[in-house]
Parts: structure tokens; sequence; C-alpha cells
């Protein structure tokens, strides 16, 4: 199991929020710490990615940093490269100056001369195999090797695995970042032991997320027609390998001896989902609860939850559970969000929930086990004083992901990546111990 965030140590990789080295974290304590400097001069970044109203979590989160950066150091200098899947247009906010097509690559060559002609200091690149065009989305190279100014790139995804493609992107994607930024410290050892990227080059910044009060769930389910019920909760776009099915199948149990539990499914299912096979998923899990007997508990909110309405949907849950059925999974933008809403959590043990719901911050179960879902579930709708526990270690621990501290930790990426812009280097050749130098002086500036 990994370690808890208050002791993460630097020898395996390079720790950005200062405030993790805490012992303890208070309940107020996002607004007692010290801000990240400001730049001397505001910073020309843009931000390649996925945005809303796109439907998927990269969007989400390209959205929601952009928002933290532009609240902390302003939105003039901001702008956004965006993504488009096959034909799809978008209705994006002002902040995109520049819409890419994902299967077309002369867009992506378009795109790095419109950067370059922009006066842009910086890129920042939201990477993610699936959203670019070309073999493992190998497009975004194209892109990349023409752009002239320092490139940052935020890793949503790291294989353990990967295919000969996917580790000749993510070895050229490498090699043109000033810096890696990961969300986990598997991750980080995967870039370092697999793909040979040197520690010093990457940055671990966790999953932001909302800064929500700690709240008991009862004042939020009657939103929701929940009021009095122990209502179990997942949400996020559905797809097969996100494993509900194991908690319809685990109602029965739960239900004899907890008969006011619910189970909220809260999501549209995945576009690219729907565009191959429409909406047959969902279909098969209503047919499954159904099957059960359970129908009448099994509540399915089938839209795409709006970010003012998620604070109030997962505030009604009395346990959030995530079921997914692959371990390979670096990040989980949907438990980070549990995690800072102070829920307890039931979770598989993929790699991202195995490493933050270590310390009692959670249950792990194993994969694809209705059985063990519906004894944990019933461990902890028994103990409410182990329940409220389990809520507040994850809460504490969520605080140094918050939108606010995430901004900052990105900006001092970006001031190390600006010290001293590099040219493309070959992974696995050293970094010259002046870099080093070079990033202690950007953070402390």
């Amino acid at each position: 199991m990994a370690t808890s965030s208050t002791s993460l140590s630097s020898q395996s990789h390079r720790l950005i929020y200062p405030e993790a080295r805490l012992k303890t974290f208070r309940a107020n304590s996002a607004s007692s710490l010290q801000l990240a400097p400001r730049p001397q001069r505001p910073i020309r970044i843009a931000v390649i990615g996925n945005h809303l109203p796109r439907q998927c979590g990269i969007a989400t989160f390209t959205t929601d940093l952009c928002n933290a950066i532009a609240a902390e150091y302003g939105a003039a200098q901001l702008s956004v490269v965006a993504i488009n899947d096959g034909q799809s247009s978008y209705l994006y906010p002002e902040r995109v100056r520049f819409e890419i097509c994902e299967g077309d690559i002369a867009s992506y060559r378009e795109a790095a001369e419109f950067l370059n002609a922009g006066n842009v200091d910086l890129v920042c690149l939201q990477h993610e195999y699936g959203i670019f065009g070309g073999k493992s989305g190998n497009y975004i190279i194209e892109l990349l090797k023409h752009l002239k100014m320092p490139v940052i790139t935020t890793l949503h995804t790291v294989l353990r695995e990967p295919n000969l493609d996917q580790r000749a992107v993510m070895h050229k994607i490498a090699a043109r970042s000033e810096r890696l930024i990961v969300m986990s410290q598997n991750s980080s050892r995967i870039l370092q032991e697999v793909f040979r990227v040197p520690r010093e080059k990457i940055d671990l910044i966790p999953h932001g997320i909302p800064d929500l009060p700690f709240e008991q769930p009862d004042l939020y389910k009657i939103r929701f027609s929940c009021q009095g019920k122990s209502v179990l909760l997942t949400f996020g776009l559905l797809s097969p390998n996100k494993g509900f099915e194991s908690v319809i199948q685990a109602m029965p149990s739960i239900l004899a001896r907890h008969s006011n539990a619910v189970y909220m499914i809260a999501g549209a299912t995945h576009p690219h989902v729907r565009a191959r096979e429409g909406d047959r998923y969902r279909l098969e899990l209503q047919a499954l609860a159904k099957k059960l007997g359970v129908e009448q508990q099994v509540l399915f909110v089938n839209r795409f939850v709006a970010p003012e309405e998620m604070a109030a949907l997962v505030g009604s849950a009395d346990i959030y559970v995530t079921p997914y059925c692959h371990e390979a999974q670096a990040v989980s933008g949907t438990l980070a969000y549990a995690l800072g809403a102070g829920k307890a959590i039931i979770s598989t043990p993929y790699w991202h929930a195995a490493e933050v719901l270590d310390h009692g911050r959670g249950l792990l179960v194993p994969f694809e086990s209705p059985a063990a879902i519906a004894k944990a579930t019933i461990k902890l709708l028994d103990d409410d004083k182990a329940r409220q526990a389990m809520r507040e270690r994850a809460y504490l621990y969520a605080r140094p992901m918050v939108w606010k501290r995430v901004a900052q930790s990105y900006m001092a990426t970006i001031l190390r990546a600006r010290v001293r812009p590099a040219e493309p280097v070959q992974i696995g050749f050293a970094i010259q111990t002046n870099t080093r130098e070079a990033d202690q002086r950007a953070v402390s500036a």
C-alpha cells in the first residue's frame, strides 16, 4: 500500500504541494496556508485538451483547471485549444480560441501555427491516448514538434504495459515536455520504471476537487427524494468497465439487513459508447435490477450531471462506491470528488483507489465481488461511528486537493518549466544537476 500524502518522500518523485508535508490538515486549512507567489508579469498559457460542454472526464478536468488558474492568476492570459471528437462541434466559452478536429492531422499543424503566432509563453497539454487521432493518439506529436515554446504535460493515463504505439507516443511526449505532471505516486513510479523518465522531471499534483463543506448527507437527500434512505452512490459516464452490475448484484443482501438502502447510478452513457451501442449497458443494468427484484431500490439519474448539481448529488450519499473492473486506472476524478466531499468509500483496488484509500480512508474489495461489496456496505451502515470516522479521514486527506491549491501547484510547475526551457532530450539520458537547482529557485522565488 502507498503511504499517506502527509508523509510523501521526495526520493520517489518531486512533490509539488508543500502543505502535504504537514502531519495533519485542519478543516479550514485551505485559507491558512501561504499562496504561491504570483509571476512578475502575466504568463500567457494555452491549455490543450477537451473542454466542456463536451461530455467527458478530460473536458471536466480541463474546464475546472482553467477556472482555478483564472481565479488565482487572472483569465486574460489563459486560452484553450479544444479537441473535437468526430464531426462534433460545441458551443465553447470565449477562452476556447482554436478547435482541433480529432482525426484531421492538418488541424494539429494549424493549431501549432496558431499558438506560435499568438505569443504564447507556455503550453499545458492534457494527455489521454483516446482523445487524439492517429495510432494511440500519435497526431498530438505533430502539434508538439512544431511548437516554439515550453510544454508541460498532465498525464491522465500512465500504462504499465503499453503496446509499441503507446510506448512510442509517451516517449515523444516526455522528450518534448519540460515537466510531466502525474496525479498519483503509482503513475510516477511507472514513468520512471517503464518509460525511464528521470524523477527530477516528474511533478505530483493531485486531481483537483471543489472546496466543499463537510456536511451530513440528510441535508441533500430531499432533492433526490431519498429522505430516510441509506444512499449508495456511483456517478460518472456509464461504460461496461465500470462494474456497476456488481453493486446491483449486492443489493439483495444489503436490503436483507438494511431495507431502506438505495443505490443511485448518476451519469449519462459515455458518448463514445453511446455512438457504438446506444444505451445498451444501462438497459442491461435495469434488466438485472428487475431480475433480482431490486428495481425500486436502484435509481438512475440518466444525464450528464452539471457541476452546480454535483455537490448536492455527492452530498446525498452515505457511501460512495467505485466498483471498477480493471486494476490499471491511474486516476479517478469521481473518486477524488468523493474524498473531497468526505464520503465513506467502498472501492475495488484499482491503482488510484489502492493509493488514496490507504490508512482507513475507505474499504477495498476484490474486483467483481458482489458478496464483498455487500459485506463492506453492511459493515459501514451498521456502524455510524466508524463510518463518520472514515468520512473525516477522507475529508482531511483531501484538503491539499482543492482546486485553489492545485492551481498554485500548476503555477509552480509552469515557473519551473520557464526557468530553463530546454531542447527536447532523449529519454534515458541524465538530466544535468543544475536543472534541479533551477527548479528550486523557481519555487522559492
